[in-house]
């Protein structure tokens, strides 16, 4: 067998874990998105407030419509992610919530999302969240049970970078891009019953 066969042989094999790969996406994707919009509608006078308020919140205009449309994206979208039904239809308006997020939300914070001062990425927040976070540490353990409340895992400091919606953004253009994927997707089933007719 040719050095050419094995290539096209390895380039099929892999390929026939397309579905597998999509569906991964959306396993991981759905609940994050699900949680975000179920937050949101929990309490949506105050997602509503803060997406409103131009000094402490986001600024943006008719703040109950945008309130609504982040949080019923995330969550009836997340659902449908799961299902792999109207896939790319519902990737669509995530991605643009997102790209809304990670502009008006994360960007001024720079890339990390969790405070990292040994990272390359990190900015001068970043670098200034080590003394913060040392100093924390050190009034836990002098006047708390330090232990008791590291044994979850340790304190870090949230810089609300754009790290986790720029990758959310990826993902979800991945299944724009590629569907709910062939075979573990109902958009599947739904397309190759509409061949069969």
């Amino acid at each position: 067998m040719g050095f050419n066969r094995l290539i096209h042989l390895f380039n099929q094999a892999a390929s026939s874990t397309q579905g597998l790969a999509l569906l991964g996406l959306r396993v991981y994707l759905a609940p994050v998105l699900i949680q975000a919009g179920y937050n949101k509608l929990s309490h949506f006078s105050d997602t509503a407030a803060w997406f409103g308020n131009a000094e402490w919140g986001l600024g943006l205009p008719m703040p109950e419509v945008m309130a609504g449309l982040a949080a019923g994206t995330e969550f009836l979208g997340g659902i449908l992610l799961l299902l792999g039904l109207a896939t790319r239809l519902v990737a669509l308006p995530m991605m643009i919530t997102m790209a809304v997020a990670a502009v008006t939300v994360h960007w001024q914070h720079g890339w990390l999302a969790i405070s990292d001062p040994s990272s390359w990425l990190a900015n001068e927040q970043v670098l200034a969240s080590a003394e913060k976070l040392a100093k924390a540490k050190e009034l836990l353990q002098q006047h708390g049970d330090f232990e008791w409340l590291t044994s979850s895992g340790n304190f870090v400091v949230l810089n609300n970078g754009i790290e986790f919606a720029a990758t959310y953004f990826l993902m979800l253009l991945v299944l724009f891009s590629c569907g709910g994927g062939k075979g573990f997707s109902v958009d599947y089933y739904l397309a190759k019953g509409r061949q069969q007719v």
